[in-house]
């Protein structure tokens, strides 16, 4: 594919750049990690083709982080309810506003 980049039409070798990562949002990516990214205070950079796994990767990485101990649950008495009055009557469904359903 790079021999025969001569006889590409110019669109195509913006393409091929843009698959190498060479666009400028990633040299300047690249420049401020070189710069920023310290022992003391890593960048942490999170591969995200898939962004539920990304987040969920993320969240475990930074609990990780936390340090914490395993303690024995309290015993826990809830409060007592309180009592309702028999004579509440719920506003009709139409006065409501709802979000609607997407999915």
């Amino acid at each position: 594919m790079v021999e025969n980049y001569r006889h590409r039409p110019p669109y195509s070798l913006k393409v091929f750049d843009t698959v190498l990562g060479l666009t400028p949002r990633a040299v300047a990516k690249d420049e401020m990690f070189r710069h920023t990214d310290h022992k003391m205070a890593p960048w942490r950079v999170v591969k995200a083709d898939n962004k539920k796994l990304a987040r969920l990767n993320c969240i475990r990485h930074l609990l990780s982080m936390v340090p914490y101990e395993d303690l024995p649950p309290t015993p826990f008495a809830p409060a007592p309810r309180p009592q309702m009055p028999t004579d509440y009557v719920r506003p009709p469904m139409e006065d409501q506003t709802f979000v609607p359903d997407y999915y």
